[in-house]
């Protein structure tokens, strides 16, 4: 019988490595655009996904001590507040909500877009743009753009300071990106009926950004928090059968409190207490955009055709 033929989806998820290898390279050249300078007061802002890598970045620019930085969805800006810069990040770039807010920005702030596309709208709505063709996707699920945004805005905090205590720089990422592309998926993943995702400081987009692909390609029962609120309630559905995935840090405790209610923990990011090599957490969201895959597979759904999503939302 032959091999099922790899979805898009899949085939652009392996490619990720490679991908934000580029994106740093771009950053040492100077060839990345505009980005956010050491004191500047920052806003980064998007939609969906781009959303949730815009928290992470803001996370880890204020981590790193760089700047005041905020993270909003572009229809929840607050455009009356004052900042020194906008980021943007909108794959498409035509989605309208990005789109009216560079508009109305546009003369008060200097504004800066990530896309990956440079023939759409927002090349000449932002003032400065850049242009991530390479890490772009026939997929309507997004994976290596979002990566690859925050892989170039990480690699941008390098140019100016080592990373935040215990973040990876992007060349190491990549490197734990290449495992994450291979190593197989944790059965407890590929059986569970139900996924919580956690994160801690920067990893919480990612853990955000996690549950959303598990919904997008699989139409999964997922959700995500901060780690120290896992306690405060969602504990409640915890049982056999269910899983806890933990991109970062673990609290102390966690993992007791997650076992004596019988759910079933996976914490292969940056956790010390699995004992193997410690995944970027970046590189670990790469393991579940995997998982997201697999199991849509699994249930006869086809990751490259999702329910009731389209490439860009587009307003009339």
């Amino acid at each position: 019988m032959a091999a099922a033929e790899q979805s898009r989806t899949a085939a652009e998820i392996a490619t990720q490595p490679g991908c934000w290898r580029r994106a740093a390279k771009a950053v040492e050249s100077g060839s990345a655009g505009a980005l956010p300078r050491p004191g500047e007061r920052v806003a980064v802002t998007g939609c969906g996904t781009s959303w949730f890598m815009a928290q992470s970045y803001a996370a880890l620019r204020e981590a790193a001590g760089q700047g005041e930085t905020d993270a909003f969805a572009a229809s929840e800006f607050p455009a009356g507040r004052a900042y020194d810069r906008v980021v943007a990040i909108t794959r498409s770039g035509t989605t309208s909500e990005v789109l009216g807010l560079l508009a109305h920005l546009r003369g008060r702030v200097p504004t800066t877009a990530l896309t990956a596309d440079p023939a759409t709208p927002v090349t000449e709505t932002a003032d400065h743009t850049a242009v991530l063709d390479w890490a772009d996707e026939e997929s309507v699920v997004q994976t290596r753009f979002a990566t690859t945004a925050l892989a170039l805005l990480r690699a941008g905090l390098e140019r100016h300071g080592a990373p935040p205590a215990g973040v990876k720089p992007v060349g190491q990422a990549a490197v734990d990106a290449e495992l994450a592309v291979v190593q197989p998926l944790p059965p407890a993943a590929l059986e569970a009926e139900q996924w919580t995702f956690l994160g801690r400081g920067w990893t919480y987009g990612l853990a955000l950004e996690a549950a959303l692909k598990m919904r997008e390609a699989a139409g999964a029962w997922t959700e995500a928090y901060p780690a120290m609120e896992y306690r405060h309630g969602p504990i409640a559905i915890a049982r056999p059968g269910r899983a806890v995935w933990l991109l970062g840090s673990l609290p102390e405790g966690l993992s007791g409190d997650i076992a004596r209610v019988g759910g079933a923990l996976l914490a292969d990011s940056d956790c010390p207490a699995t004992g193997d090599r410690a995944l970027d957490p970046m590189a670990d969201l790469i393991r579940a955009q995997r998982l997201a895959v697999a199991l849509a597979e699994a249930s006869g759904a086809d990751p490259d055709r999702p329910r009731n999503l389209t490439r860009s939302v587009v307003l009339g």
